[in-house]
């Protein structure tokens, strides 16, 4: 049996971060049911860097996230990669639009644009249908695939173990510690960290704690040409102020959503022809692009806390279970700072603000949701 500080539910984006700091001092394992890590959400993600995309306090996370994203790795590479964002309105949406410019936190980040100014960035969008945008220059695509193997190197170099296609088969609290069944033996440790994405909920329940509430939602994305001699490398992502579709230049092609969030059970999540088919027809309808054929179609899960606000710290009604979940879509802009942030709270450091000023910690408490966690 081996035996561990920590043990981490979960190596997607938030287990594998939260595993590479508690690594700097501590005795982790971090387990995974799957045999490739990220399979369900992280390596799905079509991640981009905004620090107006999300929640208050997303946006907090995300903004204390901005120094490690764009830093120079050793290579003199960077995981952040320019490309702004543009929210974009109907006359019948400018209201929302100008109300969400206004926001303290978000009207330093941007500028307001007119119709033909967000064209001139943008020239496929219809006149007719545009009528203002907010774009936001400070904006980044992400490498997914980097930031995540960049975590599991560093958990790995650190003394971590790492055990994949390793679904934890039963957990019990025995005096101080947590034992946890696996195919090949046991693993004890002092504390479990539940990052297991949309499983968060049934690992709380299987480890004899209660849900809070989450969520997994389908999110569809497809990828399709550009039109003919259409130069689309400086596009910004554009996203309609209501979020019920975006899109921006992805490797030569042009990645397309519906925004799509279709409640479903955790699962290997299926791409279904209908989300497509809306995302071409809400796309067309702003942007003049052909679309004859899909070179290429996905889903993922973003699993969502009740207000979309993630759920970290110690659950008081079981001792020792620590829950990082909840992330939602923001999983990857929100890592370093979140993962910092909650490593401190699990090791028992509460001087944790300064390392996000503008959030309350008590938005990510998991006891803002027990009177009302639905039975499950």
């Amino acid at each position: 049996m081996e035996s561990f500080d920590f043990i981490v539910i979960g190596a997607g984006i938030a287990g594998a971060s939260i595993a590479a700091e508690l690594t700097r001092r501590h005795r982790v394992a971090l387990v995974e049911q799957e045999d490739v890590p990220g399979y369900h959400a992280t390596g799905r993600s079509a991640a981009l860097y905004s620090e107006i995309y999300g929640n208050a306090a997303i946006r907090a996370l995300t903004r204390a996230s901005h120094d490690f994203l764009v830093a120079r790795q050793d290579d003199g590479s960077s995981f952040a990669t320019p490309r702004g964002s543009m929210f974009i309105a109907t006359e019948a949406q400018r209201a929302r639009l100008e109300s969400f410019g206004a926001l303290p936190d978000v009207c330093n980040a941007v500028e307001f644009m007119s119709a033909a100014e967000a064209r001139a960035r943008v020239p496929v969008l219809r006149p007719d249908y545009i009528a203002a945008a907010l774009f936001e220059r400070q904006a980044y695509d992400l490498e997914v695939h980097g930031i995540h193997q960049h975590y599991l190197r560093t958990a790995k170099r650190n003394g971590a173990h790492i055990y994949y296609a390793t679904p934890a088969l039963h957990f019990e609290r025995a005096g101080c510690e947590w034992f946890i069944d696996v195919a090949d033996g046991r693993l004890a440790g002092q504390v479990l960290v539940n990052a297991a994405g949309a499983w968060a909920d049934r690992v709380a329940i299987a480890a004899g704690g209660q849900p809070v509430g989450l969520q997994a939602l389908r999110r569809t994305a497809l990828l399709v040409s550009p039109p003919e001699r259409t130069m689309i490398d400086d596009w910004p992502l554009v996203i309609d102020i209501d979020e019920q579709f975006y899109f921006k230049p992805d490797a030569g092609k042009i990645l397309m959503s519906p925004a799509d969030e279709t409640p479903t059970d955790p699962c290997d999540a299926y791409v279904d022809d209908i989300d497509v088919a809306i995302a071409v027809d809400r796309i067309q309808a702003a942007a003049d692009i052909p679309v004859l054929h899909v070179s290429h179609s996905w889903a993922g899960l973003r699993t969502f806390a009740p207000d979309k606000s993630p759920v970290v710290g110690y659950d008081p009604q079981l001792p020792g279970f620590f829950w990082l979940a909840g992330q939602g879509g923001y999983g990857i802009q929100t890592a370093p700072a979140l993962a910092a942030l909650a490593a401190r709270l699990a090791t028992g450091n509460t001087c944790s603000t300064e390392l996000v000023p503008d959030l309350d910690l008590r938005d990510l408490s998991v006891e803002r949701f027990r009177c009302q966690a639905p039975d499950r």
